[in-house]
C-alpha cells in the first residue's frame, strides 16, 4: 500500500484537493478531521485537556477560542497540548492505515497541513503539495469569518514557505486556475501514483 501525503500552506485549496482524490476513490486521512473527533464531547482527548485546561472543555467538547485565548495568555500551554494531541492523532492515523491495509487499498492519502514542520514526510512514499499564488492564497484566506491580516501572517510565519514546500515534493497541484484545472492534475498525479503502486 503506497501511503501518500497531501499538505500545503493555509488557503491554498487542500481540501478541495482532497475531496477529488476521494471522489476518484482513494481512501483519505485528514488530520484535521482526526483532530476535530479528538475535541468532540466524547473525544479522546477530553480527559487529559480538562486536567489541563478545565474552562475550555464544554458541553459541545473542546472550546477551541477558550483553548487559544488561553495559549496566548500562556504560550507554555502550547507544548502541553501538543503533548496531549499529537499521539492521539498519530493513533488515529495508524488505525486508518492499519484498517485500509486489511482492505488491501493499493493507495492511500494522508492529508498532513503541517507536514514538513513535524517531519512528516519521512514517513510517506509521497508528497503532493497544493499551491497557488500568494494573492490568491490571501484572498482566500481573508474571505474566512474571523479572519484578520494579523492572524493569517501569524500563521504563515509558523508554516514552512511555499517555495520550500514545492522544492520538496514530489507533485504539485497548482490550484489558482479554477477547479477543472486542479480536477485535470489530480487526474494524472492519481494515474502516476497508481501506476507506481502496481509495481
Amino acid at each position: 500500500m503506497k501511503i501518500v501525503a497531501l499538505t500545503g500552506s493555509i488557503g491554498m485549496g487542500k481540501s478541495t484537493t482532497s475531496a477529488m482524490f476521494q471522489d476518484l476513490g482513494v481512501p483519505v486521512w485528514d488530520a484535521d478531521a482526526a483532530v476535530h473527533r479528538l475535541y468532540s464531547p466524547a473525544g479522546a482527548a477530553i480527559g487529559p485537556l480538562q486536567a489541563l485546561v478545565p474552562e475550555a472543555i464544554g458541553p459541545q467538547g473542546v472550546d477551541r477560542s477558550v483553548l487559544t485565548s488561553r495559549i496566548l495568555q500562556d504560550p507554555t500551554l502550547l507544548k502541553q497540548i501538543e503533548a496531549i494531541v499529537h499521539p492521539l492523532v498519530g493513533k488515529d492515523r495508524a488505525d486508518f492505515l492499519a484498517a485500509e491495509r486489511e482492505k488491501a487499498a493499493p493507495l492511500v492519502i494522508v492529508d498532513v497541513p503541517l507536514l514538513f514542520e513535524t517531519g512528516g514526510e519521512a514517513y510517506v512514499d509521497a508528497v503532493i503539495v497544493v499551491s497557488c499564488p500568494a494573492d490568491i492564497q490571501k484572498a482566500r484566506v481573508l474571505a474566512r469569518p474571523g479572519m484578520t491580516e494579523e492572524k493569517f501572517q501569524a500563521i504563515l510565519a509558523r508554516q514552512t514557505p511555499d517555495e520550500i514546500k514545492r522544492a520538496e515534493s514530489n507533485f504539485v497541484i497548482e490550484t489558482g486556475l479554477g477547479l477543472d484545472v486542479a480536477r485535470e492534475q489530480v487526474g494524472k498525479v492519481y494515474a502516476a501514483l497508481m501506476a507506481a503502486a502496481e509495481k
